[in-house]
């Protein structure tokens, strides 16, 4: 190489030690880690769904290459904003079967607790256990009173989830030309 050496430092990063720990929260029933590229075929499967993307985003489905790209920038958002979104592994039988947790990113209307749990999974309390650790996590490490959550009006299953971690119905807005209820902690 000419000229070229590898030097030391770099940025701060605020979530480079959450990553580099692998910060992790767990529940009697679940456990949520960092994402990593094992996870593809799962996030892959449940992002293929159109049931599991209905209420999320544009709603539409994505690729196994999306899906991909969504894993880093899910890994991303912990490196640049210090928290971000988890993979939910159900523990007694190690599967990857969701995701819960922070989104904040330039632009967005405020600090999103969000979730997601797939198909084969659902109706099992997996995604109100799994959001109660994560809001715990943001009221006592990351000091936020205020966490909104961003739901389609006709999601009944996320309202009540919202509902059931004590967040209340504040207003409404318009998100990816759609309408979002505004749920948030009082």
């Amino acid at each position: 190489m000419s000229g070229a050496h590898i030097v030391g430092g770099g940025p701060a990063y605020p979530g480079k030690e959450a990553l580099a720990t692998g910060l992790r929260l767990e529940t009697p029933r679940l456990l949520l880690r960092q994402f990593t590229e094992a996870d593809l075929d799962a996030l892959a499967a449940m992002y293929a769904d159109p049931e599991a993307m209905r209420y999320l985003g544009d709603g539409r489905t994505a690729t196994r290459a999306e899906t991909w790209r969504a894993i880093a920038g899910m890994l991303g958002h912990w490196l640049l904003r210090g928290y971000g979104m988890w993979a939910v592994v159900e523990k007694q039988t190690g599967a990857m079967i969701g995701r819960v947790g922070f989104i904040d990113p330039e632009g967005w209307p405020g600090f999103e607790l969000g979730w997601v749990i797939a198909g084969s999974h659902r109706g099992r309390g997996y995604a109100p256990e799994a959001a109660t650790a994560a809001l715990h996590y943001a009221r006592q490490a990351l000091r936020r009173e205020r966490v909104i959550s961003l739901i389609r009006p006709a999601n009944a299953a996320s309202i009540r989830v919202a509902e059931k971690i004590g967040q209340t119905h504040q207003g409404a807005l318009t998100l990816f030309e759609q309408e979002a209820l505004v749920y948030a902690t009082p």
